[in-house]
């Protein structure tokens, strides 16, 4: 695969000179590629991405680390509200300069390609792990009436007469009355 190093997340380490003990930082704004996030939260296509990086050269290839930061925007997994927060990931990969000649095709390893790195599946991984599973508005949002579908942190008192399910309500035929003791 051909990299574009005119791709904002495309980063070049062809500087670093293979030497141990080099370093390069890299800031830099992007914006964010379509796709990034879960189902429920995602980062705005578009939007930006503050990258704070640092690529060091080490013994066999380049470790890569630091910061990304973003917006996010989703909704509530329990009332459905919209959600806007703010996500700082970490990242931390190790790019080997070659593959290694005793290691499949299939193996793990990442691999420097024309001595750039592709940002785009490490942002997605990071990003993806670190949204919330299950994202709430608040701590303490109450969510929706199962039964009308009411949104319960606008009306707290919001209650339903009982409803007996029409599968057992011919059960109710059976019930004492108050007459017979």
């Amino acid at each position: 695969m051909k990299l574009d190093p005119h791709s904002p997340l495309v980063v070049e380490t062809h500087d670093l000179r293979r030497g141990a003990g080099h370093q390069k930082l890299i800031e830099r704004t992007v914006k964010a590629p379509a796709d990034l996030g879960s189902g429920v939260m995602f980062v705005p296509e578009g939007s930006d991405i503050v990258l704070d990086l640092r690529l060091e050269a080490v013994l066999d290839g380049v470790l890569l680390s630091g910061v990304a930061s973003m917006d996010l925007d989703g909704e509530c997994a329990r009332c459905l509200d919209e959600i806007h927060d703010e996500l700082d990931v970490d990242i931390a990969e190790f790019f080997l300069y070659a593959a290694p000649k005793d290691v499949n095709e299939d193996a793990e390893e990442l691999v420097l390609t024309d001595d750039m790195i592709d940002l785009d599946p490490i942002l997605r991984d990071a990003v993806v792990g670190a949204i919330p599973f299950q994202p709430l508005c608040s701590d303490d949002c109450p969510g929706l009436c199962p039964d009308c579908g009411a949104r319960l942190a606008d009306d707290p008192d919001h209650t339903h007469e009982a409803a007996i399910d029409p599968r057992w309500a011919n059960l109710t035929a059976l019930k004492p009355t108050d007459d017979a003791d």
